[in-house]
Order: C-alpha cells, then sequence, then structure tokens
C-alpha cells in the first residue's frame, strides 16, 4: 500500500516517533489513573454508606429517649392538672406525677419548680429537697416564653451531684394562662458517651452531638474542654444548620483536621448529630493500592519516556544550535544589535506596511563623526567602545517595540521608526544627540560631549517616495549634508515630487 506522500515524511521523522514514545505512556498512566480514581470512588462510598448507617443508628436512639423524657414531662404537666392529685397524700402524689420515671437509665434529677423557682416536688423523694433554679437559662427561658415546648438546655454541672447533665423541661401553665413553674428531668451527659463509645472510629474520626445554637453537648473522642463549646459561625456548623441532612467534606474548625461530615437533624428536636471520618483514613487503603500500582505503571512509562526524551535531547540540541546560528546571523557580534541582514527583512515588511496602509515611515541614518580618529589615537578597543556606547544611546531613545535600531556597517547606523512622520523623527533624532552628548569612555579620557553624530532623515508618506531604495538613499543623502553643514546635526530630506520622479524615470 502507498502511503500518502505527507504522511510518509511524518512517519520519517524522528520527532514523530519521539512523540509516540511519549504518548503511549501517557495513555498508560491515564488508563491506570482512571482505574485509580474508581477505586477511590468505591472507598468513598462505603465510607458516606457507613457514615449514613452510623448516623441513623445514632439519631434513632437519641430521639427515642428524649421522647421517652418528653413523654414523662408531658405526663407530668397533665398530671398536675388531674382532680385530686393536691389533696392526695405526698406517697401517692409522687406515684401519680411520676410513676417510674425515677428508675429510667441515665436520668438524673426530676422536680417540679413553681413560679419562683422553687422546688415543690421530686421524683426521687418525698419530701423534695429544697432547691431553686430560677437563675436557670432554662427556667428564664420558660417564663418569658409560653410556647417553646420541650426546651433542652446546655450542658450543666448538677449542683445536687456535680454530675455534667443537660436539663429537658417543659413550660407549667395555671388555669388563667399565666406562668405557673416548671417540670424538668436531667440527663447525664453519661447517656451520650456510652451510646458514641459503642461506635469503632478510627483515630481522627470523631461524633458531635450540638444543639441548634451551636453548643456541643457531647464529642466522641471525648475531651471535657470540649463540652458546652460553641461554634455558631463556623462554616461547617452553618452547614448543617442549612441543609439540615445531608455530607459533605470541610475542615474542623476544633483540630484542623479535614474531615467527611455526614449530618442530620435529631428528629423535631432542636439537635444536630454529626459523624465524622477522616479523609486520610477514608483514603489510607486505596492510598496503599493507589501506591503499589503507580509504583509499577511509573516504573514502566518512566523507563519509555527516558529512552524516548534522551533521543529528543539531540535533537533539541540540534534545533537549539540551529536557532541560535540564524540568531547570530541576524546579530551584529560588537554591539548586540541586529546587523544589516535583519534591518533589510524588517524594513521590506514595514515599507509594504506604510505604502499599504498610507501611515508614515521614517528612517534615521546615523553616522560617527570622525570615527577613524578614536581607531588611530586610542586603538580599536576603545573604538569599539565608543561603538557599544553608542548602539546603548541609540537604543534608550526609541521606546516603541516596533522601532528598530541596526548596525549596518562600521560605525553606520539606522533607526527605522514605523508610523512616525517628520515632526516625531526629528524629536528622536533629537534625543539621540542628547544621548550622545554624555556618551564618554573616562578610561581612555574620552570625555562626554567629545563623540558626536550626524543624521540623515527621509520620511516616507503619501507615495513621497517610489522604491524603498530611494527612501534609504535620501536618508544617505540627508547624512552627507549634514555632515557636510558642520557635523554633529540632523539634516532632513525634502520629499520628492511623485509626478517629477515618474516623469525622469519616462
Amino acid at each position: 500500500m502507498v502511503l500518502p506522500p505527507r504522511l510518509a515524511r511524518r512517519l520519517r521523522s524522528a520527532r514523530t516517533w519521539i512523540t509516540l514514545g511519549v504518548l503511549a505512556p501517557v495513555g498508560m498512566l491515564v488508563v491506570s489513573g482512571m482505574m485509580l480514581l474508581d477505586l477511590r470512588r468505591d472507598a468513598w462510598d462505603k465510607a458516606e454508606q457507613t457514615s449514613q448507617n452510623l448516623l441513623q443508628v445514632i439519631e434513632r436512639d437519641i430521639a427515642r429517649n428524649v421522647e421517652i423524657i418528653d413523654l414523662t414531662l408531658h405526663a407530668v404537666v397533665d398530671n398536675l392538672k388531674a382532680p385530686g392529685v393536691a389533696e392526695a397524700s405526698p406517697e401517692l402524689r409522687q406515684l401519680i406525677l411520676f410513676d417510674r420515671a425515677a428508675t429510667a437509665r441515665d436520668m438524673g434529677a426530676m422536680f417540679v419548680l413553681d413560679e419562683n423557682g422553687g422546688s415543690l416536688f421530686e421524683a426521687a423523694q418525698t419530701p423534695a429537697r429544697k432547691v431553686n433554679y430560677a437563675d436557670r437559662d432554662y427556667f428564664q427561658a420558660h417564663k418569658a416564653r409560653g410556647d417553646l415546648g420541650l426546651y433542652i438546655s446546655r450542658p450543666l454541672v448538677s449542683r445536687l451531684t456535680g454530675i455534667r447533665m443537660v436539663v429537658l423541661s417543659r413550660r407549667i401553665d395555671k388555669a388563667d394562662g399565666s406562668f405557673g413553674g416548671i417540670v424538668l428531668a436531667t440527663l447525664k451527659l453519661s447517656f451520650f458517651g456510652r451510646l458514641f463509645d459503642r461506635i469503632g472510629l478510627d483515630e481522627d474520626g470523631a461524633i458531635n452531638l450540638y444543639l441548634r445554637d451551636g453548643t456541643r453537648l457531647m464529642r466522641h473522642p471525648y475531651d471535657a474542654a470540649d463540652i458546652g463549646v460553641n461554634i455558631a459561625g463556623a462554616p461547617t456548623f452553618e452547614r448543617f444548620l442549612r441543609e439540615r441532612s445531608g455530607s459533605f467534606v470541610g475542615t474542623s474548625v476544633r483540630d484542623g483536621v479535614e474531615r467527611h461530615y455526614a449530618f442530620t437533624q435529631v428528629g423535631d428536636l432542636p439537635l444536630v448529630l454529626n459523624v465524622a471520618l477522616s479523609t486520610r483514613e477514608i483514603e489510607a487503603g486505596w492510598r496503599a493500592k493507589a501506591l503499589v500500582i503507580g509504583a509499577v505503571v511509573l516504573a514502566l512509562c518512566g523507563l519509555t519516556v527516558f529512552l524516548s526524551l534522551l533521543y529528543g535531547r539531540d535533537l533539541r540540541r540540534r534545533a537549539a544550535m540551529q536557532a541560535e546560528l540564524a540568531r547570530l546571523s541576524l546579530t551584529d557580534p560588537l554591539t548586540g544589535l541586529p546587523n544589516r541582514r535583519r534591518f533589510e527583512e524588517t524594513y521590506g515588511r514595514a515599507w509594504k506596511s506604510a505604502r499599504r496602509t498610507g501611515k508614515p515611515l521614517s528612517l534615521l541614518v546615523v553616522d560617527t563623526d570622525h570615527f577613524k580618529r578614536y581607531n588611530d589615537r586610542y586603538g580599536h578597543a576603545v573604538g569599539d567602545e565608543v561603538l557599544k556606547g553608542l548602539a546603548r544611546c541609540l537604543s534608550e531613545s526609541v521606546l516603541r517595540p516596533d522601532d528598530l535600531v541596526a548596525r549596518v556597517g562600521g560605525e553606520e547606523f539606522v533607526l527605522l521608526l514605523p508610523d512616525t512622520d517628520d515632526a516625531g523623527a526629528m524629536r528622536v533624532a533629537g534625543k539621540v544627540h542628547q544621548s550622545v552628548a554624555a556618551l564618554g569612555v573616562p578610561t581612555a579620557g574620552i570625555a562626554a560631549g567629545t563623540v558626536t553624530v550626524s543624521i540623515g532623515l527621509a520620511t516616507e508618506l503619501g507615495g513621497a517616495w517610489e522604491w524603498p531604495e530611494a527612501l534609504y538613499g535620501a536618508a544617505d543623502a540627508a547624512l552627507y549634508e549634514a555632515k557636510a553643514a558642520g557635523r554633529n546635526r540632523t539634516c532632513s530630506a525634502e520629499r520628492a515630487d511623485p509626478a517629477r520622479m515618474h516623469a525622469e524615470a519616462a
């Protein structure tokens, strides 16, 4: 089969085979990467499912126990209104009001308080111990509002036992609807601690239970300093409140560990529960597999790429040498300016552009005055320093990227100024004279102001010059006019009359 010529040339190109030698391992890496991403996605799916299962189990347990306590509080409120309760004996009244609530595990004290916060009845004993909780936030909250329903307090330390707990309370209204006190039950924080401890989490995993105001009720692993801390305003907690349930990856405000958070509101209660798994631990198993697979694939791909690049390095060196030779062929080795060849290429393009667009194109031909004297008197080394200095002065006199400064002869330079009219070119020439006036070679005793240049200026605008050679010749003639007029000055070529030029050409 005969291949098309273009394809045949490409297949014979060493660059093509180097590219294929690099792309093949890259393809292997892409495929391996996709496989590893699938494994990683599986690890995250498993973590998500585990978190949701744990969340569901814990949430149901908390909701069920709080519901049981709330039903007991409801019963007390209702039984207080039952006929004959007030006249019953203390023992019978205690049985009617509290039934077996006092025997529930993790229940602490259970009181009925009057409107002043003092104790009326207690589930644990008769008569009730004399306590007053009028200063507690839950008492004040019920006193201020009649529609709170079940109120769950912040973590407190019991004044009776010194044990950490939360208080669940409901308001008691008098017959006229005014505040008549509260019924409360305390739930030891150890309930949440035992519940969370049954869950096996990784080292950086955590379970948190918050009130909706951001107060932490319990954390696993347990740290006493964490209890009661308020994180309202933290990005993670704000998202808990905003979305009610879900999952996301975030960074903990507590310890700065990145975790996967699965969270939910606990029923209709003002509680927020989250299970947080460390992202590092979620990916630990996947990371071990990825390291082994990645190492093998990388080793094989690396070997292939190395061999391809080894061959490609020689090609790059050869290309770099060719590029440098091309650059040197367009650069004056002494001054570093573009040389005549570069100038002629650029000049040709600029001339065509000026004739096409009608924009002006100015040319300055610059020659060093009495340059031979410097070489004869100080030697060629000093003469070279003068030329280098002149190159700097000329380069500093132009600012636009399209302007070109070139050395076209021994001590002759040109400045090509696209889109510049006579006046603009004359200003540039003035800058050149000003800059050269400050040039000196102190090591050779050449003071500033000693070196001068003569400049010839010509501008192409509206067909003033028929050919690019004519414009250059006019600028060169203006240069000799400047020298004849005493040097160290700029002379501008007079524009040619296009009609006269055509007549002379005929």
